[in-house]
C-alpha cells in the first residue's frame, strides 16, 4: 500500500514538473531568452503563509542554517527540476523489486 502512495505521488510530481516545464518554455520561447520560475516564486505567489511557517519552523527546530544556506538554494532552483527529482526520488522509494527466486530456474 506505501509503495502505492509513493508511486502515485510521483506520477503527480512528474505530471506537475512537465506542466511547469512547458509553461517556462513558452516563456522562454515568447521572451527569446532562457527563463525558469523557481519553486520559491511559485510557493510564496500560491500560498506566503505557508512559506512563512515553513521557514519558522526550518529556523525554530532544525537550524537558521538550514534554512538560509540550504534551503533557500533549493527553492531557488527551477521548479520543475526539483519537482522532477522528487518524483525520481518518491519513484525509487516506491519501486517494487523482482524475487530473486525463481530468477534462474527452468521454466
Amino acid at each position: 500500500m506505501f509503495r502505492f502512495m509513493f508511486r502515485a505521488l510521483a506520477v503527480a510530481a512528474l505530471a506537475l514538473a512537465v506542466i511547469l516545464a512547458v509553461l517556462d518554455a513558452a516563456r522562454s520561447i515568447g521572451a527569446s531568452q532562457f527563463i525558469t520560475t523557481p519553486l520559491r516564486d511559485i510557493w510564496a505567489s500560491t500560498s506566503p503563509q505557508t512559506l512563512a511557517d515553513a521557514k519558522a519552523l526550518t529556523t525554530h527546530y532544525i537550524s537558521a542554517v538550514a534554512w538560509d544556506p540550504v534551503l533557500v538554494w533549493v527553492l531557488d532552483r527551477p521548479s520543475w527540476l526539483i519537482l522532477g527529482v522528487l518524483a525520481l526520488l518518491l519513484y525509487a522509494v516506491g519501486h517494487r523489486r523482482e524475487r530473486g527466486f525463481g530468477r534462474f530456474a527452468a521454466n
